[in-house]
């Protein structure tokens, strides 16, 4: 067990002290966590609801800050290309994140063509009903994305690599707001770059 919180806690650290130096992508984390606690609230009542809470409100603002805030060259800090860092990702690095950001976007196209899914959901009867169906393949793909990845850390790591990593994801949105909940008002006071506090923790 203390092997796992070490593990975990290495997953964390290595996260934020490599993707997490801009204040704009740190309070995009804040919003997007908070999206995330409500989408975990709406998965109890209607799952469907939850998942496009979760991909349009809390996946967007979160992959925004990383995509477009982040710097992405050399860091001096930790001593470490961009390169060298998307290698060494242990979870979805940036090429992974826009391969499946481009599944999220193309998944609910079958629908057009089949409303059913292939059998999977009922024919939606109104507009509702497909933004609906929407969210329950969404659903699907959030779930598929989470299992794969575990199964090739597991894999290719090791199983705790894996079911770390899936415990890291899934803890994310309360950890973000203990990390990042100061990150707005530093932003607003002309801060941009977290690098001072990085090298304090890095020491």
């Amino acid at each position: 067990m203390a092997s796992f919180r070490e593990a975990l806690r290495t997953q964390r650290w290595d996260d934020h002290r490599y993707y997490h130096h801009n204040m704009i992508n740190q309070s995009l984390h804040v919003v997007s966590a908070i999206c995330f606690l409500v989408a975990y609230v709406l998965a109890f009542k209607d799952p469907a609801k939850a998942a496009l809470v979760g991909w349009l409100l809390a996946m967007t603002s979160r992959q925004a800050g990383h995509l477009f805030f982040e710097p992405k060259g050399y860091d001096h800090v930790n001593h470490a290309t961009h390169e060298h860092k998307e290698e060494i990702k242990v979870g979805y690095n940036l090429q992974r994140k826009i391969v499946l950001l481009s599944i999220w976007v193309l998944s609910p196209l079958p629908l057009y063509f089949d409303p059913g899914f292939f059998g999977l959901l009922s024919p939606a009867q109104d507009l509702s009903g497909v933004i609906h169906n929407v969210g329950w393949i969404w659903l699907w793909l959030a779930l598929a994305g989470l299992l794969f990845r575990v199964g090739q850390l597991c894999i290719q790591q090791s199983v705790q690599t894996g079911v770390v990593w899936a415990t890291k994801i899934l803890t994310d949105p309360f950890h973000d707001i203990k990390l990042y909940h100061k990150a707005p008002l530093r932003l607003l006071q002309g801060k941009l770059i977290d690098e001072e506090e990085q090298a304090e923790h890095h020491a």
